[in-house]
C-alpha cells in the first residue's frame, strides 16, 4: 500500500524451507523519494490460528 509519503508492506518471511516463517508489516516514510523514517513489527506466524481467516 502506498499513500502519500507513505509506503506499507504486509510480508510472508521463510528462512527455512519447511518452517510457518514470520508475519511481518513494515512501514515506511519517504521525503523527496528518500526513506526518512522506518517501522517495523514482527511476529511468528503460530502453529494453529486464533480464527479461521489465518495471517495470509
Amino acid at each position: 500500500m502506498a499513500e502519500g509519503d507513505f509506503v506499507t508492506l504486509h510480508v510472508h518471511a521463510v528462512r527455512e524451507p519447511g518452517e510457518r516463517g514470520s508475519a511481518i508489516v513494515d512501514i515506511f516514510r519517504l521525503e523527496n523519494g528518500k526513506i526518512v523514517e522506518h517501522w517495523d513489527v514482527v511476529q511468528p506466524i503460530p502453529e494453529k490460528a486464533a480464527n479461521t481467516n489465518g495471517m495470509f
